[in-house]
C-alpha cells in the first residue's frame, strides 16, 4: 500500500474512532434526583409552604427546595437545635396530641376537695351536773339522728331529791298565798321568784325541760332523771354505758344540729384572695349525686401544714341530713382568670431547674421552648412568657417527644441552655450552644454572623438576631409582638444570668 493509501486509511479510523467515543461517552441516565420528577417546592424552614415552581421562600427569603417523586420531605427541613421531625403514623403510634394556646376567659372554674363538720355553734355536750350512776340507755350510738327532747337516757342522783322536793314546797306555798290573797292581781301578794330559783337548781343539776314540767304536774319526786336531746341532729359521741357511774362534770353526749353543716375547704393562697365573705359555691356529693350550695364565711381560711393549703370554711344548709361529718364532698367555684394565656399543665415538662414546653411549628416538626409560668387554676397554668396566643403545644406523648429530641445531637444542650448557662466559671459543665432564634420566623442561627451582618436589634435592653431584612424589618414594625417569643443570643443570655 502506497503512503497516501495508509494516511487515508487512518484519518477514516481516526474519525470513526472519535465519533465512536462520542457517542459511548455521552450523558447516561443515573440514579440521581435530578432525573426523578419535582412533585413541589418547599420553604426548609416552614415545610407547609409549598410551590410548584422554583423562587424564594416569602417568610426568610431563603430559596425553596424541591422535593423529588419518592423522597420524604422531611428530608429538605433545617431544624433547630432540639427539634425534632415525626411522621403522622409516629405520631399516632406515640399518641401525640396537639393544643392551641389561647387566652383566658374572663373567669375559670376551680375545683377542688372539702370535708364536712359539724357547725361548733351548733354542738351541744350533755354533762353531768352531780354525782350518780346510768340506770338505762336508749338504742342510740354514735350515729343515731335523734329528735328534740327525744330521751337517750336515765340516771339516778340523791342530790336532786332535795332539789324536787325544794321546787315542790315552793309550788305549795305560792298557792296557798294565792288561795289567801283577796286580790288575786295585787301588786304586793308573795312573789314566785322562789320557784324560778328552783327550777334553775334543777336544770343546773340536769333535769331537761320536759320532765320538770312533768313534776310539777304530777307532785311526784322521782330518782329516775331523764337525759335529753336539746335539738334535732346526729348523736356525734356516746361517753356512758348501762349501770356505769360517773363524776360531776363527766359527758355523757355530744349531739350536734345538722340543720346547718360547715365544709372546710382546701385551696391555695391566690385563690383565697379572689373568694370573699358571701361568694356562692357548689358543693357535689358524689356518691349520692347531690349538688347543695353553700357560702363564704366571714372567717379567714386557716393554714394547714399537712396539706400546705388553706382551709377555707363554706357555710351550707343542709335539708334531710344529706351531709355528714367526715364526708368528702367536691366543692366548684369561679374566680376570675389571670390576665394573658394559658396552656394545659400536662403540657408542661418541669425539670426543676426549668420549664419546657413543646411546639408544634410546622406539621410533624415539634421544637422545646422555654417558658415562665404563672398561676395554676383547674387543669390549665397561665404562660408569663415564651409561647404566644396561637402556637400550637403538645398536650400528649411530650415525654416520648422529649426522648426523642434528647437523642438527636445537641438538643439536650439547647433544652437545658438556661442551666447551662448558670454554670459556674471553670467547671465542666457544657456550655451553652452558640445558637440563637430568629423570633419572627423561629429560624436557628450563628449569633455572631447576625450581629456582622447587621440583622440584630435590642429592645428592653434584650439582643435579637434576625436571619433576614424582611425578619427584622417585620421586628421594627412590632417589636412588643415578637419580644416574649423570641430566643435571646445565649451568649447574650448567658452573660445577663450571671451578672444577676
Amino acid at each position: 500500500m502506497n503512503k497516501p493509501a495508509a494516511v487515508g486509511s487512518l484519518l477514516v479510523i481516526a474519525l470513526g474512532a472519535f465519533l465512536a467515543g462520542r457517542y459511548s461517552g455521552g450523558p447516561k441516565p443515573q440514579g440521581h434526583p435530578s432525573a426523578k420528577r419535582i412533585l413541589y417546592y418547599v420553604d426548609p424552614m416552614h415545610p407547609a409552604y409549598k410551590s410548584d415552581k422554583p423562587g424564594i421562600a416569602p417568610d426568610c427569603g431563603m430559596a425553596l427546595e424541591p422535593v423529588y417523586e419518592g423522597e420524604d420531605p422531611g428530608a429538605k427541613l433545617r431544624l433547630s437545635a432540639g427539634a425534632v421531625s415525626i411522621t403522622p403514623e409516629k405520631q399516632q403510634l406515640i399518641g401525640v396530641q396537639v393544643e392551641a394556646v389561647e387566652k383566658n376567659s374572663g373567669s375559670r372554674v376551680v375545683r377542688t376537695t372539702g370535708r364536712v363538720a359539724a357547725d361548733d355553734n351548733r354542738v351541744y355536750r350533755l354533762m353531768a351536773g352531780t354525782d350518780g350512776w346510768i340506770i338505762s340507755l336508749e338504742d342510740n350510738p354514735a350515729g343515731s339522728v335523734v329528735k328534740k327532747n327525744q330521751l337517750l337516757a336515765k340516771f339516778y342522783s340523791r342530790e336532786f331529791r332535795n332539789a324536787e322536793q325544794a321546787y315542790l314546797g315552793s309550788l305549795a306555798s305560792i298557792e296557798r298565798v294565792k288561795a289567801a290573797a283577796r286580790d288575786p292581781d295585787d301588786p304586793n301578794r308573795v312573789s314566785d321568784s322562789s320557784i324560778r330559783i328552783n327550777e334553775e337548781q334543777l336544770r343546773t343539776l340536769g333535769m331537761g325541760e320536759p320532765q320538770i314540767k312533768e313534776l310539777g304536774k304530777t307532785r311526784q319526786v322521782t330518782g329516775d332523771i331523764d337525759v335529753v336531746s336539746p335539738a334535732e341532729g346526729i348523736v356525734l359521741a356516746r361517753s356512758i354505758s348501762p349501770q356505769q357511774r360517773f363524776e360531776k362534770g363527766s359527758e355523757f353526749y355530744r349531739v350536734a344540729d345538722l340543720s346547718k353543716v360547715w365544709i372546710l375547704a382546701d385551696i391555695f393562697s391566690d385563690e383565697a384572695q379572689v373568694l370573699r365573705p358571701g361568694t356562692r359555691v357548689a358543693v357535689k356529693v358524689r356518691e349520692l349525686a347531690k349538688t347543695v350550695y353553700a357560702t363564704v364565711s366571714d372567717s379567714p381560711p386557716l393554714f394547714d401544714p399537712a396539706s400546705r393549703t388553706l382551709k377555707l370554711r363554706l357555710e351550707a344548709d343542709n335539708p334531710g341530713l344529706l351531709l355528714r361529718p367526715d364526708m368528702f364532698v367536691d366543692v366548684e367555684f369561679r374566680t376570675p382568670a389571670p390576665a394573658g394565656i394559658s396552656i394545659p399543665a400536662q403540657a408542661v415538662l418541669d425539670s426543676g431547674l426549668q420549664k419546657i414546653v413543646y411546639v408544634e411549628t410546622s406539621d410533624g416538626v415539634f421544637e422545646p421552648r422555654p417558658v415562665e409560668l404563672g398561676t395554676s387554676f383547674g387543669n390549665r397554668v397561665a404562660v408569663k412568657r415564651g409561647l404566644g396566643e396561637g402556637d400550637r403545644v403538645v398536650t400528649s406523648g411530650t415525654f416520648l417527644i422529649d426522648s426523642e429530641s434528647r437523642m438527636k445531637p445537641g438538643g439536650f444542650e439547647t433544652v437545658n441552655e438556661k442551666h447551662d448557662a448558670t454554670a459556674p466559671h471553670g467547671s465542666n459543665a457544657m456550655h451553652p450552644m452558640s445558637m440563637a432564634q430568629d423570633p419572627v420566623c423561629g429560624m436557628s442561627l450563628d449569633p455572631s454572623k447576625a450581629v456582622a451582618a447587621g440583622h440584630s436589634e435590642t429592645y428592653h435592653t434584650e439582643t435579637f438576631v434576625f436571619c433576614s431584612d424582611k425578619c427584622q424589618r417585620k421586628f421594627q414594625q412590632d417589636p412588643a409582638k415578637y419580644s416574649d417569643l423570641g430566643l435571646r443570643s445565649a451568649a447574650d443570655s448567658g452573660s445577663r444570668r450571671q451578672d444577676d
